[in-house]
């Protein structure tokens, strides 16, 4: 029977995955939406995003979701790029760079996770 050890880089490509599809379908939108759209009055009212409108879609399940998924992909997707980047420019990265490249997306999705649920429902 062969003893194979089993590593946890499906889970961290699975979620850089989602993270960059997430960052392909949404990212664009999102920046065009809440950054030129909205701000110059582009396809959009201008209380579009006012925010008693912002406070209740945070509130609602689905926006909370919403909210949660992107951010937390993102952020992991960001960290797994960061720390395969280091590699490519010759920079061998050890435990510490792990711990920033993995440890700050996990810290940032538990402090979002947190500030959603503490909005109520």
């Amino acid at each position: 029977m062969i003893n194979r050890k089993r590593s946890n880089a499906p889970i961290f490509w699975g979620l850089f995955g989602a993270g960059g599809m997430i960052a392909a379908l949404f990212g664009t939108m999102l920046v065009f939406i809440t950054g030129i759209a909205v701000p110059m009055g582009l396809l959009l009212p201008a209380n579009t995003m006012s925010y008693p409108k912002m406070l209740a879609f945070a509130q609602n399940f689905i926006g909370k979701g919403f909210i949660f998924v992107v951010i937390a992909l993102m952020l992991w997707h960001a960290g797994h790029r960061i720390f395969h980047s280091l590699h490519e420019i010759g920079i061998h990265p050890g435990f510490f760079a792990r711990l920033i490249c993995y440890g700050g997306p996990l810290v940032a999705t538990i402090i979002s996770a947190a500030l959603l649920l503490g909005l109520g429902f």
